[in-house]
């Protein structure tokens, strides 16, 4: 599985945002995804988690109520909807594939991870 995410850039301190991850194979459809990023100098941080149908969703604290994760099956790819943004979302977003139907907060529960897209978020 290759998954490559999209979308990145760089936005004002309130605004929104929408990155994209597509999977290049079908068995996108039978595993959880998970949104996860990365600040300089910080340890890669959970984000967002979705189940294989889009019926359960996860988020971290610091996202809830800002962030959306959904996904579309159909064109094997994972979307996350961020507004409200902030300085310090800034950080480079990995999307990942999980090893069960289900997301995780824990990056060992993932076993394939796309190359990230970059997000800036200005003050």
């Amino acid at each position: 599985v290759q998954l490559q995410a999209s979308g990145g850039g760089l936005v004002q301190a309130g605004g929104s945002l929408k990155i994209s991850c597509v999977a290049s194979r079908r068995m996108f459809g039978n595993n959880g995804m998970g949104w996860f990023r990365q600040a300089p100098g910080k340890e890669r941080e959970f984000v967002a988690a979705i189940s294989w149908n889009g019926g359960d969703t996860s988020y971290a604290d610091s996202v809830k109520g800002r962030f959306t994760i959904s996904r579309d099956n159909a064109k094997s790819t994972v979307y996350l909807q961020m507004n409200s943004l902030k300085p310090e979302d800034t950080a480079v977003y990995y999307c990942a594939a999980a090893r069960k139907a289900y997301g995780s907060r824990r990056l060992s529960d993932y076993n394939y991870w796309g190359r990230g897209t970059l997000v800036t978020v200005s003050s």
